[in-house]
């Protein structure tokens, strides 16, 4: 029997385009602190190593400061091992970050790097099987490749690999594609006793057997996402794979689409907007559709305004972008204009009307005149 921790897809070095520098610094840094959490919970679990399923690091080009600062977070749990796996994103290619000096040089005695399918003593007894990508197109499925020629000698064998499974991906066409059919009959055979993949950010079960598992990032990277932010403690024996989920992650991604035709829906996604424990780790799309008054849509720039200054990012989901905004009567009320201008009002709030392009461009003016003049007054 052996425990471990199951892990992948950290993206060490990962960038978005929608964080600013403040929220860049911090999305980075929480990937780090995410390698402290992981070696924490190992000593805490009494797990003697942790396995990366591969794309330990967004790219093999990532900044030195990122390398650095992984190896010393790996370094300081000194008592567990972490066997990393080279994936899609850091393949062994000749430009790849683990043969890096700003790598190898600072490598601790408990970071390896799994960088041939040789399996390896973890323990005594048991052997780790890896399967990595030496460069970002193989021509093969590396993990059946791993396994084929493994003997059902009663030593306890732990496979890790990276990619697609073809039972999940509707796309076959990927030779490198991870045949699941390959994985349970060498489990069936008992040459191999689990399997733990990297590549799907949510965790997830695979197949029949409770032994095939992506544990997913740790940290999650996107919105369609289902399950991310966790890691798997695994304890493994001959007969079974026990699996506890541990969530770890500190950021979250948010989607949704608000339906507006009142000041009252407006109130509503303001309140659903300050209601995230943590808005500085809060990544929100959003998409808006209806049809508000000139008023009710001051009210709501005013709520998104504030919204972005204290979340992680908010992106307008443009997909979802078909909100209409009209002037209602209180709002030419409102505006306390007399003669031409009175006049020029009307003809905009005519053609606003219209569904093509002038229209949209009467819409956006009469919003920004009802917000100049509201600031004024």
């Amino acid at each position: 029997m052996v425990r471990f921790v199951a892990t992948a897809d950290w993206q060490l070095g990962m960038t978005r385009h929608f964080l600013d520098v403040d929220a860049q610094a911090r999305f980075t840094m929480a990937r780090i602190d995410a390698i402290g959490t992981i070696g924490a919970l190992a000593e805490a679990e009494g797990c003697g190593f942790v396995v990366v399923g591969g794309d330990v690091f967004e790219s093999n080009h990532v900044p030195r400061q990122v390398v650095a600062r992984a190896l010393g977070a790996m370094a300081a749990h000194p008592e567990v091992t972490f066997f990393l796996l080279p994936g899609n994103h850091d393949p062994l290619d000749a430009a790849s970050v683990f043969r890096s000096r700003s790598f190898v040089d600072r490598r601790p005695p408990n970071v390896v790097v799994l960088d041939t399918a040789t399996p390896r003593e973890v323990a005594p007894g048991v052997e780790l099987v890896a399967a990595p990508w030496p460069n970002k197109r193989p021509l093969v499925d590396l993990v059946a490749a791993a396994v084929a020629d493994l003997p059902a000698d009663g030593t306890l064998r732990l496979v890790v690999g990276h990619g697609g499974v073809d039972l999940l991906n509707p796309e076959r066409s990927d030779p490198a594609m991870v045949t699941l059919g390959a994985v349970e009959a060498a489990l069936a055979h008992g040459r191999v006793h689990a399997v733990v993949l990297g590549d799907r950010h949510s965790t997830t079960s695979v197949g029949s057997t409770g032994r095939v598992w992506y544990p997913g990032a740790p940290e999650p990277t996107d919105y369609v996402e289902t399950d991310a932010g966790n890691v798997l403690v695994c304890q493994l024996d001959r007969h079974d794979l026990r699996v506890e989920r541990h969530h770890v992650g500190t950021w979250r991604f948010e989607r949704t689409v608000a339906d507006l035709a009142h000041v009252d829906d407006v109130e509503q996604l303001a309140r659903w907007l300050d209601a995230f424990p943590h808005p500085e780790r809060t990544i929100v799309k959003l998409g808006l559709r209806g049809q508000l008054s000139l008023a009710a849509h001051a009210r709501l720039e005013g709520v998104l305004e504030l919204a972005a200054e204290l979340l992680g990012a908010l992106e307008r989901w443009d997909a979802e972008r078909n909100l209409v905004v009209l002037p209602d009567e209180l709002d030419l009320d409102g505006l306390g204009l007399r003669g031409f201008a009175q006049e020029a009002v009307g003809t905009l709030r005519q053609v606003a009307e219209r569904a093509d392009d002038e229209g949209a461009a009467a819409r956006d003016a009469l919003a920004l005149l009802y917000r100049l003049r509201t600031v004024a007054s």
